[in-house]
């Protein structure tokens, strides 16, 4: 097909609040060598999309400036060297940038096919939690059937999913939220206990239950020393956000003397073969837990791409699960 010379896309007029997300018309992408155009469907809303608007989070070298690090779509477009996919796909793909659009571009690679039975809107949520929960609480932490997991904000969009995955590989997960309500909603996702942090002391009580085998944590600053304490003997933390700061006074005598593995990664900075290699463990081991619906994506909210901060203001607030742009009318 031919693509129009132009696009509608939320740009990032300058780093601030969510107001300066502005509608603008840019040049559609052209597609590189092994990268495919997708006609946006729908669009995550993530986080470090908030970060990137807050000037907190710039995009790698060579990505789209625009914000957005996942959509699903209709492939529309091709570069030379695309062997996997054909015009009129309908996929799901990590984006280094650019899902706030009517069209974005990845690298095939990158992109998965849209899971039986599951909806657009659906497959939009799936790629940069799946990604960054597989690849740090799996192949970075070693979760397997008959450990314990604590994540920590159990009712954000990773924490949903880390949730409903744990629970799938056969594990026992402890989750944290802050209200009564939230915990109850963790809880609700499978896990065996969740833990008001306002109300309690989230590592005596992890400790009491046995102590963590991993923790996925998100929150950094004085977590990283409770975290350690929470840990089981030989337990492993892994680091993928620091919300409240990425310094910590920490006593490493307890690592040495209990065996405490430390260890972290950020999705989007990674190699495009880096990123390749984890949508194949995705696809691999996630896509038939989505499927067979072990793991189900909690919706909080739509909004239109041209509401987009109204998205923004919504991902600041109290939310529980995903929310999502509708790209495509």
């Amino acid at each position: 097909m031919t693509l129009s010379h132009a696009m509608l896309a939320m740009e990032i007029a300058s780093p601030g609040g969510p107001e300066v997300l502005k509608p603008c018309a840019v040049p559609v992408p052209v597609p590189g060598h092994g990268q495919i155009i997708l006609r946006v469907a729908y669009a995550g809303v993530n986080r470090p999309d908030a970060l990137q608007r807050a000037g907190a989070y710039a995009p790698p070298a060579g990505a789209s400036a625009l914000p957005g690090l996942e959509a699903s779509g209709t492939v529309v477009a091709m570069g030379p060297g695309v062997v996997r996919w054909q015009i009129g796909d309908k996929v799901c793909a990590l984006l280094p940038g650019g899902g706030y659009a009517e069209y974005a571009a990845c690298n095939e690679h990158h992109a998965l096919p849209v899971p039986d039975g599951t909806s657009m809107r659906d497959a939009a949520c799936l790629p940069e939690t799946c990604f960054t929960v597989w690849s740090n609480m799996v192949m970075r932490g070693g979760l397997k059937a008959g450990e314990r997991l604590l994540v920590q904000g159990g009712t954000s969009g990773i924490g949903t999913t880390a949730i409903q995955i744990a629970r799938a590989l056969g594990a026992s997960v402890y989750a944290t939220a802050g209200s009564d309500a939230k915990a109850r909603a963790c809880e609700a996702l499978g896990a065996t206990r969740g833990i008001n942090y306002k109300t309690e002391d989230f590592a005596a009580v992890v400790k009491q239950l046995g102590g963590a085998d991993v923790i996925l944590d998100m929150v950094g600053g004085a977590y990283i020393q409770q975290n350690l304490k929470a840990l089981a003997d030989d337990g492993r933390l892994v680091q993928i956000a620091f919300l409240q700061g990425a310094k910590a006074e920490v006593s490493f005598t307890e690592l040495m003397t209990r065996r405490l593995t430390m260890t972290g990664s950020t999705l989007r900075p990674q190699s495009d073969l880096a990123k390749a290699r984890i949508a194949a463990e995705v696809e691999r081991h996630v896509w038939p837990m989505v499927a067979s619906g072990a793991v189900k994506v909690v919706h909080d909210s739509e909004y239109p791409l041209h509401e987009a901060p109204a998205a923004h203001w919504r991902i600041e607030a109290q939310h529980i699960g995903k929310i999502v742009l509708k790209v495509e009318e």
